[in-house]
């Protein structure tokens, strides 16, 4: 039985990086180029995979070289790739700037994700024990229909609403999820609150439980993250380090979050681990390589250096 079903994206990353980002018709040289495996679906599976739970991962692919290469990675890390569908349009394809320090950019053009349908998602869903995590990278309906047949079979279920759609996140998603997990910039276009520090993002937070979701985690970057579930709040600092590439911590502390909770670790510990997993994730250099083991993040929780020691973590 999974401990984690992934309902979400698969890309290929193509990697710039930048001294500067370029003003709009500008042309600047760029340092470097990669190409990493991405998207936010596979991104969040590996990391729940590598922090130490089976995975299955519902998304589309193309029937080219970028697919092919995509589910041999699926594999290859020890994921189910059984609800891996293989559609007759190109593998999903994200444009990412990186500058010196560590800010990003991303361009995704959806391609093959856009066919993920509700049939597949519902497909994808077990009874029995476990979590369901979804984001909005493929479609809204597959997420939607993945969130609510997990309900219908007591799992628990998880949402980050990104990218949020031009449209908004539907009442009806929130509502099937049990955590929610905007970071700063979605819990502002989803609330209108301009979420900067923490006093705004429980703010936001606040808002966000009105309209249906069972818990909110507003992710603040090298601040933490803050949680309320309308009962109890709390904050969890950051890890001390040293961020050069931050595409995918917001995955790390996705995925790692969903495989804490399907392991049974008190909340606190779950939270813990999520926010030391997107700290290392944003050390390493592209999405997939930069996804620490469950090792790697333990040894953070038990070893690594509060960012802001003053901020207090509430039971």
């Amino acid at each position: 039985m999974p401990g984690v079903v992934v309902i979400g994206s698969l890309n290929v990353d193509l990697v710039l990086l930048v001294d500067r980002m370029p003003h709009s018709g500008e042309t600047v040289t760029g340092r470097d180029f990669a190409r990493h495996a991405g998207g936010k679906g596979l991104n969040q599976a590996i990391a729940a995979a590598r922090s130490g739970e089976p995975v299955h991962l519902a998304g589309a692919v193309g029937d080219d070289d970028g697919g092919r290469w995509l589910r041999s990675i699926v594999r290859g890390e020890g994921i189910s790739d059984d609800h891996l569908v293989t559609a007759d349009v190109p593998t999903g394809t994200a444009l990412i700037e990186v500058d010196a320090t560590g800010a990003n950019r991303i361009v995704v053009i959806p391609g093959a994700n856009g066919l993920l349908t509700r049939e597949h998602a519902r497909a994808a869903v077990p009874s029995g024990a476990g979590v369901v995590l979804a984001n909005l990278e493929a479609t809204v309906e597959a997420a939607l229909a993945g969130l609510v047949a997990a309900r219908e079979q007591d799992l628990r279920t998880v949402l980050n609403p990104a990218p949020v759609p031009p449209d908004g996140v539907p009442d009806a998603l929130l509502a099937a999820t049990d955590v929610l997990v905007p970071n700063e910039h979605e819990a502002s276009t989803m609330t209108g609150i301009d979420v900067h520090d923490e006093v705004t993002a429980r703010a936001a937070a606040q808002v966000l439980l009105q309209r249906g979701a069972g818990c909110v985690v507003v992710t603040l970057g090298d601040r933490g993250c803050i949680w309320d579930d309308g009962d109890a709040h709390g904050t969890v600092p950051a890890y001390d380090v040293t961020a050069v590439d931050t595409p995918a911590a917001g995955d790390a502390f996705c995925g790692t979050l969903a495989a804490s909770m399907a392991a049974g670790l008190p909340w606190m510990d779950c939270l813990r681990r999520a926010c030391a997993a997107g700290g290392l994730a944003s050390t390493v250099a592209g999405a997939m390589p930069s996804l620490p083991h469950s090792d790697d993040i333990d040894r953070t929780v038990r070893d690594g250096r509060l960012r802001d020691a003053r901020l207090k973590e509430n039971p």
